[in-house]
């Protein structure tokens, strides 16, 4: 991933918690490396929905060979975009779509509302914006 000051939604930016990195090494049934490390930062985002732009909360993981140093790292080794965010909840304006608690929900609420009404400021507590290359 590439870090940019510069907000282009076409883009698709990421504004990460990078106090968030979390992972394991886990064993590798086949390869050339005898492990890799599964890891996951918390992540926000605004995308474009039928011409609505919203904003999303989820994470960014991905598989790599060993363990970064830190999130930077492991930001600059993810290369692999296509599966973009794993999205755990999504605010438009109107109304919340998501999966969990309802504690959980009023926890992505109160960083989606006020994120969406700053529109494109990156949140407080988010680095941003990481986008892949």
């Amino acid at each position: 991933m590439i870090r940019t000051d510069q907000f282009l939604i076409s883009q698709r930016p990421y504004a990460v918690d990078l106090s968030s990195l979390d992972g394991t090494l886990r064993d590798t049934p086949q390869g050339d490396h005898p492990h890799y490390f599964h890891g996951q930062v918390n992540a926000v985002w605004f995308r474009r929905r039928h011409g609505i732009t919203v904003a999303c909360i989820g994470m960014l993981w991905d598989h790599q060979p060993d363990q970064p140093a830190d999130a930077h790292a492991f930001l600059k080794r993810h290369d692999d975009g296509r599966y973009g965010g794993d999205c755990k909840g999504r605010w438009d304006g109107t109304s919340y779509w998501g999966n969990g608690t309802y504690e959980q929900q009023q926890e992505h609420l109160a960083i989606l509302r006020p994120m969406l009404a700053s529109f494109p400021a990156v949140p407080q507590g988010y680095d941003g914006w990481w986008r892949f290359a």
